[in-house]
């Protein structure tokens, strides 16, 4: 199905005037597909990362 504007009703979600080139913080949201951990787990309110979640962490 090709883009169609009179059904496909798509505005940004940015905020206007916001310069997203400046150095800030931001928070990412990663859903995976039937709740998988990919990252590592939760243990007493705080993150322990497997080995995919240290390499993530170290390129991000």
């Amino acid at each position: 199905m090709s883009y169609n504007p009179s059904i496909h009703h798509r505005r940004s979600i940015r905020l206007k005037g916001y310069n997203y080139a400046q150095d800030g913080l931001y928070f990412i949201t990663i859903c995976c597909q039937d709740m998988v951990c990919r990252f590592g787990k939760v243990v007493n309110n705080q993150m322990v990362l497997n080995d995919l979640g240290e390499i993530d962490y170290a390129e991000w």
